[in-house]
Protein backbone atom coordinates (compact mmCIF):
# COMPACT_ATOMS: atom_id res chain seq x y z
CA UNK A 1 0.00 0.00 0.00
CA UNK A 2 1.30 3.48 -0.71
CA UNK A 3 -0.81 5.37 1.65
CA UNK A 4 -2.01 3.38 5.17
CA UNK A 5 -3.69 6.14 7.21
CA UNK A 6 -4.86 4.67 11.35
CA UNK A 7 -7.06 5.41 14.10
CA UNK A 8 -6.59 9.64 12.67
CA UNK A 9 -8.81 11.44 14.90
CA UNK A 10 -9.50 15.43 14.65
CA UNK A 11 -11.14 18.18 16.73
CA UNK A 12 -11.57 22.15 16.17
CA UNK A 13 -11.88 23.56 18.64
CA UNK A 14 -12.89 20.79 20.67
CA UNK A 15 -15.52 19.61 18.02
CA UNK A 16 -14.45 16.54 16.76
CA UNK A 17 -14.39 16.03 13.01
CA UNK A 18 -12.68 13.02 12.35
CA UNK A 19 -13.20 10.32 15.46
CA UNK A 20 -11.22 6.88 13.98
CA UNK A 21 -10.62 7.18 10.30
CA UNK A 22 -8.67 4.21 9.18
CA UNK A 23 -8.19 3.28 4.59
CA UNK A 24 -5.69 2.54 2.54
CA UNK A 25 -4.66 3.45 -0.81
CA UNK A 26 -2.59 1.40 -3.27
CA UNK A 27 -0.29 2.10 -6.29
CA UNK A 28 -1.85 3.01 -9.03
CA UNK A 29 -5.69 3.02 -7.21
CA UNK A 30 -8.41 5.62 -7.01
CA UNK A 31 -9.99 5.53 -3.92
CA UNK A 32 -13.29 7.92 -3.06
CA UNK A 33 -13.82 9.14 0.48
CA UNK A 34 -17.82 9.56 0.48
CA UNK A 35 -20.13 10.85 2.92
CA UNK A 36 -22.39 13.74 3.95
CA UNK A 37 -21.79 17.55 3.99
CA UNK A 38 -19.69 17.51 7.61
CA UNK A 39 -18.76 13.87 7.62
CA UNK A 40 -15.17 14.26 8.14
CA UNK A 41 -13.96 14.11 4.91
CA UNK A 42 -12.22 17.35 3.81
CA UNK A 43 -10.47 16.95 7.50
CA UNK A 44 -8.79 13.74 6.59
CA UNK A 45 -7.77 14.66 3.46
CA UNK A 46 -5.89 17.77 5.24
CA UNK A 47 -4.85 15.68 7.63
CA UNK A 48 -2.68 13.84 5.41
CA UNK A 49 -2.05 16.78 2.91
CA UNK A 50 -0.28 18.38 6.29
CA UNK A 51 -2.90 20.96 6.29
CA UNK A 52 -3.88 20.14 9.86
CA UNK A 53 -2.03 18.03 12.27
CA UNK A 54 -4.30 15.21 13.49
CA UNK A 55 -4.30 15.32 17.56
CA UNK A 56 -3.28 11.28 17.20
CA UNK A 57 -3.26 8.12 14.90
CA UNK A 58 -1.13 7.25 11.70
CA UNK A 59 -0.30 8.21 8.39
CA UNK A 60 2.34 6.11 6.76
CA UNK A 61 3.55 6.99 3.20
CA UNK A 62 5.17 4.74 1.54
CA UNK A 63 6.54 2.95 4.86
CA UNK A 64 7.35 6.41 5.96
CA UNK A 65 5.57 8.24 9.42
CA UNK A 66 3.92 11.16 8.04
CA UNK A 67 1.70 12.48 10.61
CA UNK A 68 2.22 16.02 11.65
CA UNK A 69 4.59 16.67 9.16
CA UNK A 70 4.34 20.21 7.37
CA UNK A 71 2.54 20.49 3.95
CA UNK A 72 6.13 21.56 2.29
CA UNK A 73 7.53 18.26 3.66
CA UNK A 74 4.37 16.39 2.36
CA UNK A 75 4.77 17.51 -1.17
CA UNK A 76 8.47 17.13 -1.49
CA UNK A 77 7.73 13.27 -0.16
CA UNK A 78 5.26 13.01 -3.39
CA UNK A 79 1.59 14.28 -2.07
CA UNK A 80 -0.31 17.01 -3.81
CA UNK A 81 -3.50 18.43 -2.58
CA UNK A 82 -5.83 20.08 -5.07
CA UNK A 83 -7.76 21.85 -2.36
CA UNK A 84 -11.82 22.42 -2.92
CA UNK A 85 -12.00 25.68 -4.76
CA UNK A 86 -9.58 25.49 -6.70
CA UNK A 87 -7.57 28.63 -5.22
CA UNK A 88 -5.31 29.50 -8.86
CA UNK A 89 -3.11 32.55 -8.36
CA UNK A 90 -5.67 34.95 -10.35
CA UNK A 91 -3.47 37.75 -10.61
CA UNK A 92 -0.40 35.33 -12.09
CA UNK A 93 -0.24 34.23 -15.99
CA UNK A 94 -1.12 30.52 -16.31
CA UNK A 95 2.42 29.25 -16.95
CA UNK A 96 3.47 31.46 -13.72
CA UNK A 97 0.68 29.17 -11.54
CA UNK A 98 2.43 25.96 -13.25
CA UNK A 99 5.96 27.43 -12.81
CA UNK A 100 5.24 27.81 -8.43
CA UNK A 101 3.49 24.49 -8.70
CA UNK A 102 6.88 22.67 -9.82
CA UNK A 103 9.04 25.00 -7.40
CA UNK A 104 9.21 22.24 -4.35
CA UNK A 105 13.13 20.83 -4.89
CA UNK A 106 12.17 17.32 -5.41
CA UNK A 107 10.58 18.96 -8.79
CA UNK A 108 12.62 21.74 -9.46
CA UNK A 109 14.67 20.12 -11.95
CA UNK A 110 12.07 19.14 -14.27
CA UNK A 111 9.77 22.40 -14.23
CA UNK A 112 10.35 22.55 -18.03
CA UNK A 113 9.39 19.08 -18.94
CA UNK A 114 6.62 18.83 -16.61
CA UNK A 115 5.27 22.05 -18.27
CA UNK A 116 5.26 20.30 -21.47
CA UNK A 117 3.31 17.40 -20.34
CA UNK A 118 0.96 18.69 -18.71
CA UNK A 119 0.43 21.36 -21.45
CA UNK A 120 -0.31 17.82 -23.68
CA UNK A 121 -2.68 17.02 -21.00
CA UNK A 122 -4.70 20.32 -20.93
CA UNK A 123 -4.54 21.73 -24.90
CA UNK A 124 -6.67 24.46 -23.63
CA UNK A 125 -4.26 25.70 -21.31
CA UNK A 126 -1.78 25.58 -22.94
CA UNK A 127 -3.28 27.76 -25.77
CA UNK A 128 -3.74 30.38 -23.11
CA UNK A 129 -0.78 30.22 -21.46
CA UNK A 130 -0.03 34.02 -21.34
CA UNK A 131 -3.60 34.62 -19.96
CA UNK A 132 -4.50 35.24 -16.27
CA UNK A 133 -5.61 33.09 -14.51
CA UNK A 134 -8.62 34.96 -12.76
CA UNK A 135 -9.74 35.87 -16.62
CA UNK A 136 -10.12 31.82 -16.82
CA UNK A 137 -13.73 30.18 -16.43
CA UNK A 138 -14.55 28.22 -13.60
CA UNK A 139 -13.93 24.54 -15.64
CA UNK A 140 -10.71 26.04 -17.15
CA UNK A 141 -9.75 27.15 -13.20
CA UNK A 142 -10.06 23.50 -12.72
CA UNK A 143 -7.91 22.42 -14.90
CA UNK A 144 -5.42 24.96 -14.12
CA UNK A 145 -5.75 23.76 -10.20
CA UNK A 146 -5.19 19.97 -11.49
CA UNK A 147 -2.25 20.66 -13.91
CA UNK A 148 -0.07 22.92 -11.17
CA UNK A 149 -0.72 19.97 -8.61
CA UNK A 150 0.99 17.84 -10.94
CA UNK A 151 3.83 19.89 -11.70
CA UNK A 152 5.49 18.50 -8.39
CA UNK A 153 5.50 15.22 -10.19
CA UNK A 154 3.63 13.52 -6.97
CA UNK A 155 3.16 9.84 -6.52
CA UNK A 156 -0.07 10.35 -4.91
CA UNK A 157 -2.69 13.22 -5.64
CA UNK A 158 -5.64 14.17 -3.86
CA UNK A 159 -8.54 16.00 -5.07
CA UNK A 160 -10.98 17.51 -2.72
CA UNK A 161 -14.32 18.32 -4.72
CA UNK A 162 -12.88 18.66 -7.70
CA UNK A 163 -16.45 19.22 -9.99
CA UNK A 164 -17.97 21.78 -7.29
CA UNK A 165 -19.32 24.41 -9.30
CA UNK A 166 -18.95 22.71 -12.74
CA UNK A 167 -20.99 22.30 -15.68
CA UNK A 168 -22.40 18.78 -16.51
CA UNK A 169 -19.93 18.36 -19.31
CA UNK A 170 -17.36 19.70 -17.69
CA UNK A 171 -17.86 17.07 -14.55
CA UNK A 172 -17.87 14.40 -17.34
CA UNK A 173 -14.82 15.91 -18.90
CA UNK A 174 -13.03 15.76 -15.39
CA UNK A 175 -13.40 11.88 -14.43
CA UNK A 176 -12.18 11.29 -17.57
CA UNK A 177 -9.28 13.01 -16.85
CA UNK A 178 -8.95 11.64 -13.32
CA UNK A 179 -9.59 8.42 -14.80
CA UNK A 180 -6.16 8.98 -17.22
CA UNK A 181 -4.17 10.02 -14.40
CA UNK A 182 -4.75 6.35 -12.87
CA UNK A 183 -3.51 5.46 -16.39
CA UNK A 184 -0.44 7.47 -16.03
CA UNK A 185 0.45 5.57 -12.88
CA UNK A 186 -0.60 8.49 -10.64
CA UNK A 187 -2.43 7.31 -7.34
CA UNK A 188 -5.12 9.23 -6.45
CA UNK A 189 -7.33 10.00 -3.12
CA UNK A 190 -11.03 11.47 -4.39
CA UNK A 191 -13.40 12.99 -2.13
CA UNK A 192 -15.88 14.50 -4.11
CA UNK A 193 -19.89 15.83 -4.20
CA UNK A 194 -20.67 13.14 -7.26
CA UNK A 195 -21.25 10.12 -5.58
CA UNK A 196 -22.00 8.00 -8.18
CA UNK A 197 -19.11 9.29 -10.65
CA UNK A 198 -16.90 8.91 -8.30
CA UNK A 199 -17.59 5.19 -7.44
CA UNK A 200 -17.55 4.51 -11.59
CA UNK A 201 -14.34 5.01 -11.89
CA UNK A 202 -13.13 4.24 -8.50
CA UNK A 203 -10.93 0.58 -7.70
CA UNK A 204 -12.23 0.98 -4.17
CA UNK A 205 -14.06 3.24 -1.76
CA UNK A 206 -15.26 4.28 2.11
CA UNK A 207 -18.16 5.63 3.35
CA UNK A 208 -17.99 7.84 6.32
CA UNK A 209 -20.31 9.03 8.66
CA UNK A 210 -19.87 11.39 11.81
CA UNK A 211 -15.96 11.06 11.57
CA UNK A 212 -15.78 7.49 11.35
CA UNK A 213 -15.62 4.90 8.37
CA UNK A 214 -18.85 2.42 8.49
CA UNK A 215 -18.31 0.89 5.53
CA UNK A 216 -15.33 0.01 2.73
CA UNK A 217 -15.45 -1.93 -1.09
CA UNK A 218 -15.18 -1.88 -4.37
CA UNK A 219 -16.94 1.17 -5.98
CA UNK A 220 -19.05 -0.73 -8.31
CA UNK A 221 -20.09 -2.85 -5.54
CA UNK A 222 -21.39 0.31 -3.44
CA UNK A 223 -23.21 1.17 -6.36
CA UNK A 224 -24.92 -1.43 -5.67
CA UNK A 225 -25.12 -1.29 -1.87
CA UNK A 226 -28.71 -0.70 -0.87
CA UNK A 227 -27.70 1.60 2.38
CA UNK A 228 -25.48 3.57 -0.44
CA UNK A 229 -27.90 4.13 -3.29
CA UNK A 230 -30.70 5.65 -0.47
CA UNK A 231 -28.67 7.78 1.25
CA UNK A 232 -25.94 9.29 -1.53
CA UNK A 233 -26.93 8.07 -5.10
CA UNK A 234 -31.04 9.41 -4.77
CA UNK A 235 -32.25 6.36 -5.34
CA UNK A 236 -34.95 4.04 -3.15
CA UNK A 237 -33.69 1.17 -1.00
CA UNK A 238 -33.72 -2.08 -2.66
CA UNK A 239 -33.79 -3.74 0.76
CA UNK A 240 -33.52 -3.25 4.63
CA UNK A 241 -29.85 -2.54 4.91
CA UNK A 242 -27.49 -0.91 7.52
CA UNK A 243 -23.90 0.07 7.40
CA UNK A 244 -21.90 -2.98 7.50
Amino acid sequence: MLLRVEGLAYAYAGAVAVRDVSFEVGEGEVVALVGANGAGKSTTVKAIAGAVRPARGSIRFAGEEIAGRPVHEVVELGITLVPEGRLVFAQMTILDNLLVGGWAPRARNERVRRVDEVFAIFPRLAERRAQFAGSLSGGEQQMLAIARGLMSGPRLIIFDEPSLGLMPKLVRELFRLIASLRERGVSILLVEQNVHQSLKIADRAYVLEKGSIVMGSTGPELIGNPYVREAFLGLAQLSSSVPR
